[in-house]
């Protein structure tokens, strides 16, 4: 009977240290994903009467990639800074005199999240903390949906140059391997305008929220 405990006591002590050499102090890495965004935002009317339209959000939610790298610092509690090349946007409906329209828009933004994390039972972590994020271009139709509808010609300067936001989330580690599923939402506009359309002045402004799913690896 001793010589049975004696060797599951060793066991678990085996267990224990080859447990507490693979938790690194320090790993780098990368992840890829998708994003799953959609605007918020107030519903915009504007224009004549011989030309009237309105903008609101439709609600639908669009695919983005998502992928970048990522710095782990700590075990049990852990601070991970990240580097994030992410695609964000949205759909809106354009109803005017004739028809309503479906449309849709884009931008690509550099994130930079700064996570705090625990870690529970070595498989799981919780995770929360700020991003911010850079555009760094555009594309879609609502460029194309101010100009066709309004006078105005600087939508451009309404995507905001930088973003602040917050990210929490759940992740699972496998040895090197590691899931993340994460909620982004924005704090600042992604876009504001302020619009002087047919002396009509309105403040046009959106803000974005997502849910990201990735993999990554470890080293």
């Amino acid at each position: 009977m001793k010589t049975k405990i004696l060797l599951v006591a060793l066991l678990l002590s085996g267990v224990a240290g080859y447990a507490q050499k693979k938790d690194k102090v320090f790993s780098l890495g990368f992840r890829v994903g998708a994003n799953l965004s959609q605007f918020q935002g107030n519903d915009l009317s504007l224009g004549t009467e011989q030309k009237p339209w309105q903008l609101s959000d439709k609600g639908n939610r669009i695919y983005g990639a998502a992928g970048g790298i990522f710095m782990r610092i700590g075990r049990t509690f852990f601070i991970q800074p990240e580097i994030m090349l992410s695609q964000k946007g949205g759909e809106f409906s354009v109803l005017d005199d004739k028809a309503q329209t479906q449309r849709s828009f884009k931008m690509t933004n550099i994130d930079f999240p700064l996570l705090f994390g625990v870690k529970i039972a070595r498989v799981f972590r919780v995770n929360v903390g700020p991003v911010v994020a850079f555009n760094v271009g555009n594309s879609g139709d609502l460029g194309v949906a101010f100009k066709d509808y309004t006078s105005e010609r600087n939508f451009e300067d309404a995507f905001r140059r930088s973003s602040i936001g917050y990210q929490a989330g759940i992740g699972l580690d496998f040895g090197k391997l590691n899931f993340d599923l994460r909620y982004e939402g924005n704090l600042t506009e992604v876009v504001n305008l302020q619009i002087t359309d047919a002396n009509v002045q309105r403040q046009f402004d959106r803000k974005l929220n997502l849910f990201q799913a990735t993999v990554g690896l470890a080293f």
